[in-house]
Protein backbone atom coordinates (compact mmCIF):
# COMPACT_ATOMS: atom_id res chain seq x y z
CA UNK A 1 0.00 0.00 0.00
CA UNK A 2 1.07 3.55 -1.12
CA UNK A 3 1.09 6.19 2.41
CA UNK A 4 1.88 9.74 0.63
CA UNK A 5 3.02 11.12 4.17
CA UNK A 6 5.46 8.61 5.48
CA UNK A 7 6.05 10.25 9.04
CA UNK A 8 8.65 8.73 11.49
CA UNK A 9 7.92 5.35 12.47
CA UNK A 10 8.44 5.72 16.27
CA UNK A 11 5.43 7.49 17.91
CA UNK A 12 4.79 8.18 21.58
CA UNK A 13 1.45 7.61 21.08
CA UNK A 14 1.65 4.53 19.38
CA UNK A 15 1.08 0.76 20.25
CA UNK A 16 3.78 -0.66 18.58
CA UNK A 17 6.18 0.70 16.11
CA UNK A 18 5.37 -0.48 12.40
CA UNK A 19 8.55 -1.20 10.45
CA UNK A 20 8.51 0.65 6.95
CA UNK A 21 10.86 1.84 3.86
CA UNK A 22 11.01 4.62 1.62
CA UNK A 23 12.53 3.11 -1.23
CA UNK A 24 15.27 5.23 -2.94
CA UNK A 25 14.24 5.58 -7.02
CA UNK A 26 16.10 3.02 -8.39
CA UNK A 27 14.63 0.30 -5.39
CA UNK A 28 11.35 1.77 -6.57
CA UNK A 29 11.92 1.16 -9.87
CA UNK A 30 12.15 -2.86 -9.13
CA UNK A 31 9.55 -2.63 -7.20
CA UNK A 32 7.33 -1.13 -9.74
CA UNK A 33 6.05 -4.57 -11.05
CA UNK A 34 2.55 -6.28 -10.29
CA UNK A 35 4.19 -9.39 -9.69
CA UNK A 36 6.62 -8.45 -7.08
CA UNK A 37 4.11 -6.26 -5.56
CA UNK A 38 2.04 -8.89 -5.02
CA UNK A 39 4.74 -11.24 -3.49
CA UNK A 40 5.76 -8.86 -1.41
CA UNK A 41 2.41 -8.76 -0.13
CA UNK A 42 2.23 -12.19 -0.05
CA UNK A 43 4.99 -12.13 2.33
CA UNK A 44 3.42 -9.38 4.42
CA UNK A 45 0.12 -11.26 5.35
CA UNK A 46 0.80 -14.77 5.28
CA UNK A 47 4.82 -14.66 6.53
CA UNK A 48 8.26 -16.79 5.40
CA UNK A 49 7.69 -18.69 2.02
CA UNK A 50 9.36 -20.46 -0.37
CA UNK A 51 9.94 -19.33 -4.18
CA UNK A 52 8.26 -22.60 -5.01
CA UNK A 53 4.92 -22.04 -2.72
CA UNK A 54 4.81 -18.70 -4.26
CA UNK A 55 4.82 -19.62 -7.68
CA UNK A 56 2.56 -22.00 -7.08
CA UNK A 57 0.05 -19.27 -5.51
CA UNK A 58 0.78 -17.20 -8.73
CA UNK A 59 0.54 -19.40 -11.10
CA UNK A 60 4.64 -19.44 -12.11
CA UNK A 61 7.29 -21.35 -12.33
CA UNK A 62 9.64 -21.34 -9.85
CA UNK A 63 12.51 -19.64 -12.27
CA UNK A 64 10.46 -16.67 -12.57
CA UNK A 65 9.44 -16.05 -9.32
CA UNK A 66 13.21 -16.84 -7.86
CA UNK A 67 14.72 -14.13 -10.21
CA UNK A 68 11.24 -11.58 -8.86
CA UNK A 69 12.92 -12.12 -5.12
CA UNK A 70 15.99 -11.45 -6.07
CA UNK A 71 15.23 -8.51 -7.21
CA UNK A 72 13.73 -8.04 -3.89
CA UNK A 73 16.39 -8.95 -1.80
CA UNK A 74 18.82 -6.81 -4.06
CA UNK A 75 16.91 -3.64 -2.83
CA UNK A 76 16.07 -4.88 1.00
CA UNK A 77 12.32 -5.12 0.42
CA UNK A 78 12.73 -9.11 1.94
CA UNK A 79 15.79 -11.18 3.50
CA UNK A 80 16.27 -14.68 4.31
CA UNK A 81 13.84 -16.29 6.60
CA UNK A 82 15.56 -18.83 9.35
CA UNK A 83 13.82 -21.67 8.88
CA UNK A 84 14.51 -25.57 10.12
CA UNK A 85 14.38 -26.75 6.66
CA UNK A 86 17.80 -26.28 5.08
CA UNK A 87 16.52 -27.65 1.79
CA UNK A 88 14.61 -24.55 0.83
CA UNK A 89 15.82 -21.10 0.79
CA UNK A 90 12.49 -19.43 2.99
CA UNK A 91 12.09 -15.32 2.47
CA UNK A 92 10.35 -12.68 4.43
CA UNK A 93 9.43 -9.42 4.36
CA UNK A 94 11.85 -7.19 5.93
CA UNK A 95 8.86 -4.31 6.37
CA UNK A 96 5.18 -4.26 7.31
CA UNK A 97 4.61 -1.04 4.91
CA UNK A 98 6.52 0.70 1.80
CA UNK A 99 6.26 4.80 1.92
CA UNK A 100 6.37 6.24 -1.00
CA UNK A 101 6.08 10.13 -0.78
CA UNK A 102 4.63 12.31 -4.10
CA UNK A 103 7.48 13.09 -6.93
CA UNK A 104 8.28 16.58 -6.44
CA UNK A 105 11.15 16.36 -9.01
CA UNK A 106 10.48 16.21 -12.53
CA UNK A 107 11.94 13.88 -15.45
CA UNK A 108 12.58 10.63 -14.46
CA UNK A 109 11.67 10.83 -11.07
CA UNK A 110 8.34 11.79 -11.23
CA UNK A 111 8.55 8.93 -14.29
CA UNK A 112 8.86 6.38 -11.56
CA UNK A 113 6.54 7.56 -9.09
CA UNK A 114 4.02 7.17 -12.08
CA UNK A 115 5.12 3.85 -13.12
CA UNK A 116 5.04 2.64 -9.53
CA UNK A 117 1.67 3.99 -9.13
CA UNK A 118 0.52 2.40 -12.44
CA UNK A 119 1.91 -1.32 -10.77
CA UNK A 120 0.01 -0.59 -7.50
CA UNK A 121 -3.15 0.37 -8.88
CA UNK A 122 -3.40 -2.62 -11.07
CA UNK A 123 -2.73 -4.86 -8.22
CA UNK A 124 -5.21 -2.99 -6.41
CA UNK A 125 -7.93 -3.12 -8.97
CA UNK A 126 -7.73 -6.79 -9.49
CA UNK A 127 -7.91 -7.44 -5.35
CA UNK A 128 -10.96 -4.87 -5.73
CA UNK A 129 -12.40 -7.10 -8.08
CA UNK A 130 -11.86 -10.17 -5.90
CA UNK A 131 -13.56 -8.69 -3.15
CA UNK A 132 -16.58 -7.91 -5.28
CA UNK A 133 -16.75 -11.37 -6.39
CA UNK A 134 -16.53 -12.66 -2.62
CA UNK A 135 -18.54 -10.26 -1.27
CA UNK A 136 -21.95 -12.26 -1.39
CA UNK A 137 -20.62 -14.96 0.56
CA UNK A 138 -19.08 -12.95 3.75
CA UNK A 139 -20.65 -13.03 6.60
CA UNK A 140 -22.88 -10.23 7.33
CA UNK A 141 -20.66 -8.84 9.98
CA UNK A 142 -18.05 -8.48 7.21
CA UNK A 143 -20.07 -7.35 4.57
CA UNK A 144 -21.44 -4.12 6.71
CA UNK A 145 -17.92 -3.37 7.63
CA UNK A 146 -17.32 -3.29 3.80
CA UNK A 147 -17.23 -0.07 1.66
CA UNK A 148 -16.61 1.43 -1.55
CA UNK A 149 -17.58 4.87 -1.54
CA UNK A 150 -16.46 7.67 -3.58
CA UNK A 151 -16.62 11.57 -2.06
CA UNK A 152 -16.27 14.77 -3.68
CA UNK A 153 -15.43 17.78 -1.71
CA UNK A 154 -14.74 21.33 -3.07
CA UNK A 155 -11.07 21.98 -1.46
CA UNK A 156 -7.36 24.11 -2.17
CA UNK A 157 -4.58 21.91 -2.51
CA UNK A 158 -3.31 22.44 0.66
CA UNK A 159 -6.63 21.36 2.50
CA UNK A 160 -6.64 18.51 0.43
CA UNK A 161 -3.36 17.72 1.35
CA UNK A 162 -4.11 18.24 5.07
CA UNK A 163 -7.02 16.00 4.63
CA UNK A 164 -5.05 12.84 3.10
CA UNK A 165 -2.43 13.29 6.02
CA UNK A 166 -5.41 12.97 8.35
CA UNK A 167 -6.73 9.81 7.00
CA UNK A 168 -3.58 8.04 6.75
CA UNK A 169 -2.79 8.75 10.36
CA UNK A 170 -5.97 7.81 11.29
CA UNK A 171 -5.29 4.36 9.31
CA UNK A 172 -1.51 4.35 10.16
CA UNK A 173 -2.67 4.60 14.39
CA UNK A 174 -4.81 1.39 13.87
CA UNK A 175 -2.50 -0.36 11.86
CA UNK A 176 -0.05 0.15 15.49
CA UNK A 177 -2.97 -0.82 17.36
CA UNK A 178 -2.91 -4.61 15.72
CA UNK A 179 -0.93 -7.40 15.93
CA UNK A 180 1.82 -7.42 12.94
CA UNK A 181 0.51 -8.92 9.88
CA UNK A 182 0.99 -12.76 9.82
CA UNK A 183 0.64 -13.11 13.38
CA UNK A 184 -3.18 -11.87 13.82
CA UNK A 185 -4.67 -15.44 13.24
CA UNK A 186 -2.28 -16.90 15.97
CA UNK A 187 -3.55 -14.01 18.41
CA UNK A 188 -7.21 -14.02 17.89
CA UNK A 189 -8.88 -16.33 15.57
CA UNK A 190 -11.87 -13.50 14.61
CA UNK A 191 -8.65 -11.41 12.72
CA UNK A 192 -7.99 -11.06 9.30
CA UNK A 193 -5.74 -8.77 7.21
CA UNK A 194 -8.41 -6.25 6.57
CA UNK A 195 -7.26 -3.99 3.33
CA UNK A 196 -7.71 -0.35 3.05
CA UNK A 197 -7.56 1.69 -0.10
CA UNK A 198 -6.92 5.60 -0.09
CA UNK A 199 -7.06 7.27 -3.59
CA UNK A 200 -7.78 10.97 -3.36
CA UNK A 201 -6.62 13.01 -6.30
CA UNK A 202 -8.03 16.15 -7.89
CA UNK A 203 -11.29 15.44 -9.84
CA UNK A 204 -9.73 14.65 -13.74
CA UNK A 205 -9.98 17.33 -16.31
CA UNK A 206 -10.38 20.02 -13.58
CA UNK A 207 -7.26 21.43 -13.70
CA UNK A 208 -5.59 23.23 -16.08
CA UNK A 209 -2.18 21.91 -17.76
CA UNK A 210 1.34 22.67 -15.80
CA UNK A 211 3.03 25.66 -17.18
CA UNK A 212 4.92 24.84 -20.83
CA UNK A 213 2.33 21.47 -21.68
CA UNK A 214 0.30 21.29 -24.49
CA UNK A 215 -3.27 21.96 -23.85
CA UNK A 216 -5.00 18.62 -24.84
Amino acid sequence: MKHPHPKPAADTAASRIVSRVVPEPTALKALAHPVRLRMLGMLRIDGPATATQLAARLGLNSGATSYHLRQLAQYGFIEEAPHASRRDRWWRASHELTSVPPSEAEGEALDLDLAFNQAALSLQVGQMQQALEEYAELPAEWRKATTADDIIIPMTAPQAEALTKRLTDIILEAMRAAPPLGEAASRNSDMVPFYVMLHAFPYPGRLPHREGEDEA
